[in-house]
């Protein structure tokens, strides 16, 4: 069985990533866990030199924050198994899936999966203006891509080691999902879809993702797709 290294970028999840770091480390596979502290302020450092000593895991911090593209590119740069996948710090997404979602690299149909929260998996129903937003967002960069992925903003994205490590990344926050999916598409990799379920959060309870981003993922869209 392929080794799995699991990239966790973390920033003030104290609540949440020893949960998290729990169910990874329970799913029936061979993995490595690497997370990524990105200069947490909530006392998530002490959870993160708690868990250091677990078997398989291995901590990482950055001086200053510089967001989840970036500590992703730390992540992806450290990782030893065979196929990587990014997993958020919070509880939104359900680790127990990874055998689905690696079985296309597994098996040698792919290269690159994408987990679909709109592919018929249970979900959490929350606010349909954000569902309106990640479906524009998608559909944006299908058009400019020629993919036809029903989720292009999935944390859940996983890839053969050799493919994330020879793609030059640029982008220091939540960027990384419309420009890794462009570049993943000019090099024609074989990419699969796969369901999983979602479990999403409010902002009360914490989720970082805004507007701003928004714009910044449309600018990441033409910006990947024609000009760089």
């Amino acid at each position: 069985m392929p080794l799995l290294s699991v990239v966790i970028p973390v920033f003030n999840e104290r609540d949440t990533v020893e949960n998290i770091v729990r169910r990874v480390a329970a799913v029936p596979v061979d993995k490595e866990i690497v997370l990524v502290n990105d200069c947490s302020t909530d006392g998530t450092d002490e959870v993160l030199a708690r868990l250091a000593s677990g078997p398989g895991i291995r901590v990482m911090s950055h001086p200053v924050n510089r967001g989840k593209g970036a500590a992703l590119r730390t992540g992806f740069a450290a990782c030893t198994g065979d196929i990587v996948i990014v997993q958020d710090a919070d509880l939104e997404y359900f680790p127990e899936e990874y055998p689905s979602l690696i079985e296309p690299i597994v098996e040698g149909w792919a290269d690159v999966v994408f987990g679909s929260r709109f592919l018929g998996a249970k979900h959490r129903v929350l606010n349909y203006h954000h569902y309106l937003a990640n479906k524009l967002l998608t559909f944006l960069s299908d058009l400019s891509t020629n993919l036809n992925l029903t989720d292009m903003e999935t944390c859940y994205k996983v890839f053969k080691r050799e493919v994330i490590q020879s793609i030059p990344l640029k982008q220091d926050r939540f960027g990384f999902e419309p420009e890794v999916t462009a570049k993943i598409a000019r090099r024609k990799l074989r990419v699969f879809e796969v369901a999983i379920s979602y479990n999403g959060r409010t902002y009360e309870q914490g989720k970082k993702i805004g507007v701003k981003d928004a714009f910044q993922a449309l600018w990441c869209i033409a910006r990947y797709a024609w000009f760089d």
